[in-house]
């Protein structure tokens, strides 16, 4: 009885780019990760800084969240509204930022990786 070793099965191809350690010691994906840190930690920090203020004037302004804005609305429903807004608008922009400046260049990497270029 004969058994297929990893590299011999049907339809496996073998890579001739350049190995993981080596891409990743490279410059061009330092500047991917860098483009990648540098839009999402900010706003990772700027969000979790709107819903810590969002839980903290819930349990200590009472007063000022439930003052009311128009009708029945008050204060702490438009800051709990603004959240899921918040969360859609994050998700929507980092989308736009990653297929304008990630994806290119992750594409590109894995290209070379792949050896296809």
């Amino acid at each position: 009885m004969q058994t297929a070793q990893a590299n011999d099965r049907p339809g496996d191809q073998r890579h001739t780019g350049p190995s993981y350690t080596e891409v990743q010691a490279g410059a061009e994906f330092g500047e991917l990760r860098t483009a990648h840190r540098s839009f999402a930690f900010p706003l990772t920090v700027a969000f979790v800084t709107w819903y810590l203020l969002y839980v903290l004037l819930s349990n200590y302004a009472g007063g000022f969240m439930s003052a009311k804005v128009v009708g029945n609305i008050n204060v702490a429903l438009v800051f709990g509204l603004a959240q899921f807004l918040t969360t859609f608008l994050i998700a929507w922009w980092y989308s736009r930022h990653a297929a304008a400046k990630l994806d290119p260049r992750a594409e590109a990497i894995k290209a070379r990786m792949e050896g296809e270029v």
